[in-house]
């Protein structure tokens, strides 16, 4: 696949799990500089890795609950859990993984984490 393709698959993963509404303002809003983050985001994290077979978009969500509760990151985290619940995730195995990442990480990672999911989940909620 050339850059382009990877590109429009990685683009089409990525509205498929964030949302259309979120990626394509993610897109339209990028300045000259964030311009080159939105491309080689979605050319190489989600047209190269999440493209690939080897692992279910279920599975990478999974992983990336995990990785971003690790390293602390709430604010990738509140989007990817909303994308992990697109990919099929219930809010009972996401609680699992983070009290893993309690385990394995640490209580503060693990309490910030579930806060983090709390505001998705009420946020949701509030929608419905």
């Amino acid at each position: 696949m050339n850059a382009k393709d990877r590109y429009d698959a990685g683009l089409k993963v990525r509205r498929e799990v964030l949302g259309a509404d979120y990626v394509d303002s993610s897109i339209k809003n990028a300045d000259a500089f964030m311009t080159h983050f939105q491309k080689f985001t979605t050319e190489n994290c989600w047209g190269t890795v999440w493209t690939r077979p080897g692992l279910s978009r279920r599975d990478r969500s999974l992983l990336n609950l995990a990785m971003l509760s690790a390293l602390g990151k709430p604010d990738e985290l509140k989007l990817h859990v909303k994308g992990a619940l697109t990919n099929g995730l219930t809010r009972d195995e996401i609680a699992e993984v983070f009290l893993q990442v309690g385990v394995y990480c640490g209580v503060p990672a693990c309490l910030e984490s579930f806060k983090v999911g709390k505001a998705v989940f009420a946020e949701l909620d509030a929608k419905k």
